[in-house]
């Protein structure tokens, strides 16, 4: 064993055997001394620490404590009793604090009792029992939080093994504190009690046993007794404040004078306050000035310090973020952040600054806000987040719109304007003469004035902010595939798995990766066919992917299976017809001739001729159908669809090309023209 521990060994036996041997005086002082020591050690211990498990020996040293200074007690009434004086320090304490007034001494002695009883012992007993409960309340949840982080992977498992310790440690110690305030509130009991016999039966024993008058004896033991029960009440009453501040402490990153200062006093405005008050009171009251302006004086430079401080330490944080700043851009590794490639990006010049600043009654921010909300519902897609700045480089009115870091569309807007478009070619209105950004149709810019003849003469009137919203949309609709990635997949499936998780787990990752699933996703939207219906999207390739794992394939059974969504898209339900070109025998089967099989699968290859021939007949017909002003869309077989697709999408992206297949049975169709060859 250690030194260390044996003293503490010998200072407990040597606590029982005061309760039994009697001590000399100059013993008893020292160990009177050694109470208030060690009281005044505990308050300063419980004072200094930043949360309650770094006193967790208390309640056993309370304990310890206690039974010492009841040891003492019955040391010292033994010595009262049997001597009538019990050492200088009791002797000091009787005589020399109270004044040499007895009853001064009684008074005092009471007051002590009914603070350490009444006040601080009730209190600190009823926080321990309630701290006692919630921390044991407590305990399920925190166990399940700790449990929840370490199978996110949010801590090791040793950490895990340290919180629930640090859990159980609390647990233990609140419940252990809840009985230890047991020990303080029956130490001031005994202590009522000790001081009650010395009084009383020291004056018995001094009248009758050691032959004093009563008016002696009475003053003898009243001071023997006004002292013992003031050293005995001193540092119980340190213990009992100490016991106090632990119960009632918080984790905190500070001791409790840190926390005191920086908490009731961190606040200089308040300060100020305060020594106003103060001061006024001294003006308005018979109060002396000579202690109310040191006051208010004290509080008013403290809080003009504290300016001082926090303008220091705001210069010195400016000062350190502007080096870390530097620091940043001088390291290597801020050249990764360059990389970076926003999804979609909206620049504008600086004259279009009004279109984005609210102050000044521009709601582009709200329009890109609904155009994600429509978009999503269209094309089921989420949206990237749009990044929207200034950039000097451009003309003052001009935009440009850009996805993954390339150009897609630029435009040019006149803000005090409108844009009117013709609807018959109808040119009298005066304007400056433009394109209209989305669709390429010839418009004009028109000021306020003309806004209303031009109305009036069917033109389509609209302003800045609708035709960038337009344009904006128009371009993310046509680069929908390429927004869709691997990650934008793998949340869609993370989506769906929610209602639907058998169909997941039958798809991915077997037979289909993300990846493939992505490609699929991608080509439907290429094709501007929306994947909002994931259920019968995934449905269909759980169904088809056992069987072959072309996502050319797979895509176009997926757009059989989204018949009836296809033709409501193209044949609305309030249209008798739906009007389109069909395709010849002889092209279907030179397309058809033409497919080459490949263990990577299948591709056309068509002579350039023949390719050239489908496309200028293609071209003429769309020219009359336009004329008719009717939306051509073209009509073949499932067997070539995709081909012919691969044939047109270069020249004819808008043209939307469908089979049979893609039809609802009971849907009219009608043939306004052939592409033959």
């Amino acid at each position: 064993m250690q030194f260390k521990d044996i003293g503490v060994l010998a200072s407990v036996i040597m606590i029982v055997a005061m309760l039994v041997i009697p001590l000399p005086s100059w013993l008893l002082s020292f160990l009177i001394i050694i109470n208030i020591t060690l009281g005044l050690l505990v308050l300063l211990t419980a004072m200094n620490m930043r949360e309650a498990l770094e006193f967790s020996v208390f309640p056993s040293l309370l304990l310890l404590l206690t039974l010492f200074r009841l040891g003492l007690n019955v040391s010292t009434t033994r010595a009262i009793l049997t001597r009538g004086e019990a050492g200088g320090v009791v002797d000091t304490f009787g005589t020399f604090v109270t004044g040499g007034n007895v009853v001064v001494g009684l008074v005092v002695f009471v007051i002590l009792i009914i603070i350490q009883f009444i006040v601080i012992t009730k209190g600190s007993e009823r926080v321990s029992e309630v701290s006692a409960r919630f921390t044991l309340d407590a305990m399920p949840g925190k166990q399940m939080s700790i449990d929840a982080d370490l199978n996110a992977g949010m801590i090791s498992e040793v950490e895990a093994r340290e919180r629930r310790e640090k859990v159980s440690n609390e647990a233990d110690f609140y419940g252990a504190m809840d009985g230890a305030t047991k020990f303080v509130k029956g130490d001031a009991i005994a202590g009522i009690i000790i001081v009650i016999i010395n009084l009383l039966v020291g004056m018995i024993i001094g009248v009758v046993q050691m032959d004093l008058t009563f008016a002696e004896a009475a003053a003898r033991f009243s001071r023997l007794t006004v002292g013992d029960g003031i050293v005995s009440q001193i540092p119980a009453l340190l213990i009992s404040t100490g016991t106090g501040i632990v119960v009632t402490r918080t984790a905190s990153e500070g001791n409790l004078g840190t926390d005191i200062t920086s908490q009731l006093f961190g606040q200089p405005k308040l300060l100020y306050v305060a020594a106003t008050t103060i001061f006024l009171l001294g003006l308005v009251t018979p109060i002396s000035n000579l202690l109310t302006i040191p006051i208010a004086a004290a509080m008013a430079a403290g809080a003009v310090s504290m300016n001082r401080v926090e303008e220091e330490d705001e210069e010195e944080l400016l000062e350190m973020e502007e080096e870390e700043e530097e620091d940043e851009m001088r390291s290597p590794e801020n050249v990764i952040n360059l990389l970076s490639v926003d999804p979609i990006e909206f620049e504008f010049g600086y004259g279009l600054i009004p279109l984005v600043d609210a102050d000044q009654g521009g709601d582009l921010l709200d329009r890109v806000v609904m155009i994600r909300r429509q978009l999503a519902l269209e094309l089921g897609l989420v949206i990237p987040v749009v990044r929207i700045r200034d950039n000097i480089q451009l003309q003052p009115n001009e935009y440009r719109i850009k996805v993954k870091g390339n150009e897609m569309a630029r435009g040019e807007l006149l803000l005090d304007h409108y844009l009117a478009m013709s609807p018959g070619g109808d040119d009298t209105i005066e304007g400056i003469d433009t394109v209209e950004p989305s669709f390429g149709l010839p418009a004009k810019w028109i000021t306020e004035e003309t806004k209303e003849d031009a109305e009036i003469l069917g033109y389509t009137v609209v302003d800045p902010p609708s035709v960038v919203s337009t344009h904006l949309t128009e371009v993310i609709r046509a680069n929908a595939a390429d927004l869709l990635g691997r990650q934008e997949t793998k949340q869609l499936v993370d989506h769906i798995q929610e209602s639907n998780p058998i169909l997941v787990d039958e798809l991915t990752p077997t037979p289909l990766a993300i990846g493939e699933i992505q490609k699929v996703l991608a080509k439907l939207l290429a094709e501007k066919v929306s994947i909002r219906n994931l259920p019968v999207i995934f449905e269909t390739l759980a169904d088809y992917s056992k069987y072959t794992s072309d996502v050319d394939l797979l895509a176009e059974y997926v757009r059989q299976a989204l018949a009836r969504q296809i033709t409501m898209q193209y044949a609305p339900a309030d249209q008798s017809a739906l009007k389109v070109l069909t395709v010849s025998g002889a092209v279907e089967k030179v397309i058809a001739d033409n497919i080459q099989q490949t263990e990577q699968g299948n591709y056309l290859s068509l002579n350039p001729e023949t390719s050239q021939q489908i496309l200028e007949t293609i071209a003429q017909e769309i020219e009359r159908i336009a004329l008719m002003d009717q939306t051509p869309v073209i009509l073949c077989s499932p067997a070539i669809r995709m081909y012919l697709r691969q044939i047109t999408e270069r020249y004819f992206p808008q043209i939307p090309i469908l089979s049979y297949n893609e039809l609802e049975a009971s849907i009219e169709v009608q043939s306004v023209g052939v592409v033959d060859i």
